[in-house]
C-alpha cells in the first residue's frame, strides 16, 4: 500500500453524500421518463431486474443507517415497494437516517466498532467509519451496473455519472 499524505485525506462524507443524493434524483427522474427500464433483468433472486437492485441499493442504505443509529433494523422483508414513489422513499427514508446520524456523530462514536449479522456475509465488525463509506461505495457500484445494463439495452440517454463531471463543489 502506497503512503499518502494526510495533507490530502479531505473528501467529507457530505460531499460524496450530496454527489450520491445528486445522483439519485437524476435517476428518479429517468425512471419516470422511463419505467419499463425498471424490469429489466440484471441479476437473481431479489435483484433480478433493476428495480429489484434499486431496492437493495436503498435497502441496505436504511439498514446500515438504523445501526448507525442504534435503531432497529428493518427487516428486507418488509420492503415491498409496488410503486417507484416506494422504491424511492426507502431511499429518502435511509438518507435522512444517514444524515441525522452524521449530523450528530464525534470521532469517539465513528470510531465505535459494531458487530451485526448480514444477508449474506455473515458476522461483520465494522467501525462507523467503516459503514458509512461503504454505503457511499455500495450504492456507487450497484448504480454503475445499473448504468450498463441499460445501456446494453438501448437505454444510453443517460448523463456522465461520474464525480469529476458533476456538479458537486469541492
Amino acid at each position: 500500500m502506497t503512503k499518502r499524505s494526510a495533507a490530502f485525506d479531505g473528501v467529507s462524507f457530505s460531499t460524496l453524500l450530496a454527489y450520491r443524493d445528486s445522483e439519485t434524483e437524476r435517476w428518479r427522474a429517468w425512471f419516470d421518463a422511463h419505467p419499463a427500464a425498471l424490469d429489466i433483468p440484471i441479476g437473481t433472486g431479489r435483484t433480478a431486474t433493476v428495480q429489484g437492485l434499486v431496492v437493495h441499493i436503498f435497502a441496505v442504505e436504511l439498514r446500515y443507517a438504523e445501526r448507525l443509529l442504534g435503531l432497529r433494523v428493518t427487516e428486507y422483508e418488509e420492503l415491498e415497494p409496488a410503486t417507484l414513489d416506494d422504491v424511492f422513499a426507502i431511499g429518502h427514508r435511509a438518507r435522512g437516517l444517514i444524515d441525522r446520524f452524521l449530523g450528530q456523530a464525534d470521532e469517539a462514536e465513528m470510531r465505535e466498532v459494531l458487530e451485526f449479522r448480514t444477508l449474506t456475509a455473515g458476522t461483520v465488525r465494522a467501525s462507523r467509519y467503516r459503514i458509512t463509506a461503504n454505503l457511499v461505495n455500495h450504492g456507487v457500484r450497484h448504480w454503475a451496473q445499473i448504468a450498463t445494463v441499460l445501456r446494453q439495452h438501448g437505454m444510453g440517454d443517460q448523463w456522465p455519472h461520474d464525480l469529476l463531471l458533476s456538479d458537486i463543489d469541492l
